[in-house]
Order: C-alpha cells, then sequence, then structure tokens
C-alpha cells in the first residue's frame, strides 16, 4: 500500500515544513535538495535515509512516480543533507525489494506494512 495523495498533500503542507526542522540532523530523516525538471526551482524534501559503506538508499513511501524521484533521475546528481552534513549524490537508481533488506532490521517491518517496497541508490560523488 503506497500512501495515497491525500497524505502526500497533507504531508507537503504540514508535515514536511515541520519535519525540515529536524531532518538532516537526526537520522534516519534526510533532506534531498533538487530542482525542478521544468522551473529549475530548488525543493527540499525530507526523507528516511541509510547509509553503508558510500552507499546511501532512501525509502520511497510514495513510490517511484513522485517528482523528487523524476528531478532526481532527471539530473543524475543531488544534495543530500544527513548527520548535519551535506553530500553531493550520483547515480541514482530505483530499485525493487518487497522484503526491504536494505533496510535496517529494526525498520524492516515498517517499511513492510507501509508497503514501501522501492528505495533509491546513490553514491556519494
Amino acid at each position: 500500500m503506497v500512501f495515497p495523495r491525500a497524505l502526500a498533500n497533507f504531508n507537503r503542507h504540514v508535515t514536511n515544513p515541520v519535519a525540515n526542522r529536524i531532518a538532516g540532523r537526526v537520522a534516519p530523516l534526510g533532506i534531498v535538495v533538487h530542482k525542478g525538471r521544468k522551473s529549475g526551482r530548488a525543493y527540499r524534501t525530507p526523507v528516511w535515509v541509510f547509509e553503508n559503506d558510500g552507499v546511501y538508499r532512501i525509502s520511497l513511501t510514495y513510490g517511484h512516480d513522485v517528482d523528487w524521484v523524476k528531478n532526481i533521475r532527471a539530473a543524475g546528481t543531488f544534495e543530500l543533507e544527513t548527520r548535519g552534513r551535506t553530500v553531493e549524490l550520483i547515480d541514482p537508481v530505483v530499485t525493487h525489494d518487497p522484503s526491504a533488506n536494505w533496510a535496517p532490521i529494526g525498520l524492516r517491518q515498517v517499511l513492510k506494512g507501509i508497503a514501501a517496497a522501492d528505495y533509491l541508490q546513490a553514491r556519494a560523488a
């Protein structure tokens, strides 16, 4: 079950502005910094992110067909604010894994429970 669009709209206008205050400093929250494909406008999207050996995996709780993922894939690069620092990431690839084996054990059940079977993987530049 990917979150419905109504919840996505609520999060965009209510939850995300609050999450942006702590995301980027408190794991596993991070902020994806990207530019619109058409507008060129800068966006900041709070995400769940997990890093292992320079490879970053971002949970796609709304699925892979959302604007920020399209923006990142079109650009081929983006910035991620995580744990108080900014990392430039390259080579974004969307991967499907219903078992969520890429996530830490404690969050696998949550991701499986909300059917977040996709994640975006990228590496540090």
